[in-house]
């Protein structure tokens, strides 16, 4: 992304942000094409699926690990670990998001949460299925990533994905803030649609809030690479005894306010 270009979308979070628009896209991104109904493997049940799902694993390493060693991604510290561990079946994560490279901040801390040969799947969004070329489409398409799709027979094929993969005790990153803002450090409004999933499915939601401080490392783009906290909170349980759409609104009430409190007794006011 060059500097420009980087430029007009931190003056985009300024604008969006005064206006309260806090969960709309600024970055400039290309229309998407719909995903249409059997184009997506969920499960990764196909002999093909699992061998692009390695070659896409192998890479999506490879490119992060490189980024860690030039300090390009820095992760500073991890706290509060023992949340997710605790929580030894099917859960849905939710994280901030604002740079492509949290959810392998998330997928490197949370390993030891994870079942063996279980991997954090990703949601994405279509246009991130759908506009790549290269290497980083390969790792779009097949990291375990679990893209959603304007189609609704397809996102008919996404829910049936993922109670398989609850079910079976893995584990599914959604960012509810929906949009991500670059290097945005406060908590936005959550929409629903994690915690729905998670009281629908009958599991509970890890919250994870990455805090930042600036290092002495510049990126590609002279901005200075963040040194990030990595909190995990408390689980999250949903009640049986509620509507989903309740038992949602409740879940999603108490994750922003654990991320909330995370962020005002991390920054100095």
């Amino acid at each position: 992304m060059a500097r420009e270009d980087r430029l007009r979308v931190l003056a985009r979070i300024k604008e969006y942000e005064e206006q309260g628009r806090f969960n709309d896209d600024v970055e400039e991104d290309a229309p998407a094409a719909p995903i249409q109904p059997g184009e997506v493997d969920y499960t990764i049940r196909k002999l093909s699926s699992k061998m692009k799902t390695g070659v896409a694993n192998f890479l999506g390493k490879a490119f992060f690990e490189n980024m860690i060693r030039k300090h390009k991604l820095i992760i500073k510290e991890v706290t509060g670990l023992e949340n997710a561990t605790a929580v030894t079946g099917g859960a849905i994560v939710t994280c901030n998001h604002f740079h492509l490279s949290d959810n392998y901040a998330v997928y490197r801390t949370i390993k030891p949460a994870l079942k063996k040969r279980h991997y954090l799947y990703k949601v994405i969004k279509e246009s991130n299925y759908t506009n790549f070329k290269g290497p980083v489409r390969i790792m779009m398409r097949h990291a375990n990533t679990m893209p959603l799709s304007s189609n609704y027979a397809t996102m008919r094929e996404f829910f049936k994905g993922m109670k398989i993969l609850l079910d079976r005790g893995e584990k599914i990153l959604i960012y509810p803030e929906q949009a991500m803002w670059f290097n945005y450090r406060k908590p936005r409004p959550l929409k629903p649609g994690a915690f729905k999933f998670a009281a629908k499915f009958n599991v509970p939601v890890i919250p994870v809030f990455i805090c930042m401080k600036d290092s002495d490392v510049l990126d590609d783009d002279g901005f200075p690479v963040q040194e990030l906290y990595v909190h995990y909170l408390p689980a999250i349980y949903p009640d049986s005894n509620l509507p989903v759409n309740e038992n949602a609104a409740q879940m999603m009430d108490k994750n922003y306010k654990l991320w909330v409190d995370d962020y005002e007794a991390f920054y100095p006011r």
